[in-house]
């Protein structure tokens, strides 16, 4: 298996590199020459988090010192691999398997740059990989597949394109895939997906992958695959058109979940729904003001085009729900209204099954992958009522996130345990191991939640 970037398993000039705590830098100082101590001294380190410091040697550098936070979060080390010189470092602290995992996961994700298109100014330092934690490395595969997905352009990254991931996934694990595409999504009752995707000259589709032995619990992912959103006929100004891109950043976590879960062979069995399309504007996009069908039988009236993925969302929730999984859990970049609340790195979670979201938001806790818990408030199911049809997919702007969180929630049977997240997907900023683009939120959380349900 090649290594990710910033790794190396050899390496002949590797420098020491010490990772530092601010109470452990007094004891690390004391232990240098005087004339180090001076150095050190002069570049004002102290160990503080996100700082660095080179320590000149007889021929040039001989050793370089990080501080860091939090041992256990990831993001802790993720200024080293831009920040040190490029070469080959190892490391010079003891760390235990936690805090070790955590420096492979944040080194990785800190030496990420999308390179499709452009390639990067310079190379990140490179790690000597002692001890790899497999499961670190297979988290950060998962992480950098987000990432990919959302940052690559919808001209490469269309419904066609999401299902080529899939194929690829399925036959590197040997999953079952069946994909529905076109006209064929009327002819089987996903009439939602097809209102939504018709007008685009690239045909919607539900793509669906099956893996596990028959016989353990069933898992069911959804992931919200609007390659390119418009706005449809309520067509979004330039500015907030920009990065529509990103709006199948909900089904790429989807895939890269199914693929963390079938990498590590967790004991469950899985179905991985993505509802796939383009909300485009032509002769045949649906309208404001229409009603369309569903797979449930609901009828939805269209207040608004631009809330296009809930009604995507809702064939393959009900499809979903078809199969009774244990548990349904859905990702979807699906409204601005989580991001005024909570703003880009907390992901909104809702869930009718208080369970599983306590679970998760532990998890999160543990992962340093945080996410927080919204209300799935009943009341205000009337922004939705419709006086044609049996509901509507938008009708105001008073809690946004969760009325379309309730929206969702009438796809999903009575009984059936649900979470929906409702993430950004995206760095606005550049900050260390967080390059603007895309980005993987509540992942490892949520993979470490299943690990712990059904692999104890």
């Amino acid at each position: 298996m090649s290594l990710p970037n910033g790794f190396t398993e050899t390496s002949s000039s590797a420098l020491p590199l010490h990772v530092l705590e601010r109470d452990r830098f007094s004891d690390w100082r004391n232990a240098l020459s005087p004339a180090l101590q001076a150095w050190v001294d002069a570049q004002h380190f102290s160990a503080a988090p996100g700082a660095l410091v080179l320590l000149p040697g007889e021929h040039g550098i001989a050793a370089a010192a990080i501080g860091i936070g939090d041992p256990l979060d990831p993001y802790s080390y993720a200024h080293a691999p831009h920040g040190l010189p490029p070469g080959d470092w190892q490391l010079a602290s003891m760390l235990d398997d936690g805090a070790r995992a955590a420096l492979q996961l944040g080194w990785g994700l800190g030496s990420y740059r999308f390179d499709r298109y452009k390639k990067p100014a310079r190379p990140p330092a490179r790690l000597l990989l002692q001890n790899a934690d497999a499961e670190a490395l297979d988290l950060l595969a998962a992480c950098v597949r987000v990432r990919d997905l959302v940052n690559t352009p919808t001209e490469h990254m269309g419904p066609e394109q999401l299902e080529e991931v899939a194929r690829e996934l399925a036959a590197t694990h040997g999953a079952q895939l069946e994909v529905i595409v076109g006209d064929e999504l009327l002819a089987r009752n996903f009439p939602a997906i097809h209102a939504v995707g018709r007008a685009s000259h690239r045909a919607p589709r539900l793509i669906a992958l099956r893996w596990g032995d028959s016989g353990l619990p069933h898992v069911a992912l959804v992931g919200k695959g609007v390659c390119f959103d418009t706005g449809g006929l309520d067509i979004k100004p330039a500015d907030g058109m920009r990065n529509m891109k990103k709006d199948m950043g909900g089904a790429a976590h989807a895939l890269a979940l199914a693929e963390l879960i079938m990498s590590r062979k967790l004991p469950l069995r899985l179905t991985l729904l993505v509802p796939a399309v383009e909300n485009a504007i032509g002769p045949d996009a649906f309208r404001p003001g229409e009603v369309i069908a569903t797979r449930q039988g609901l009828s939805v009236e269209i207040d608004n085009t631009d809330a296009e993925g809930r009604v995507i969302l809702c064939d393959a929730l009900t499809y979903a729900g078809e199969q009774e999984p244990d548990i349904v859990l859905d990702f979807a970049t699906l409204t601005g209204a989580a991001r005024i609340a909570l703003g880009p790195d907390l992901p909104a979670l809702f869930a009718n099954d208080d369970a599983l979201a306590n679970d998760w938001i532990a998890a999160g806790e543990r992962t340093r992958d945080p996410l927080w818990r919204m209300p799935l408030w009943r009341p205000y199911l009337r922004y939705l009522s419709s006086g044609i049809a049996d509901l509507a997919n938008a009708g105001s702007r008073m809690a946004g996130a969760v009325t379309a969180a309730l929206y969702l929630e009438r796809f999903v049977p009575a009984q059936q345990k649900w979470a929906h997240l409702d993430v950004y997907a995206w760095n606005d900023s550049d900050r260390a191991g967080r390059p603007p683009g895309g980005e993987a939120m509540a992942l490892r959380a949520a993979f470490e939640m299943l690990k712990g349900r059904y692999a104890g």
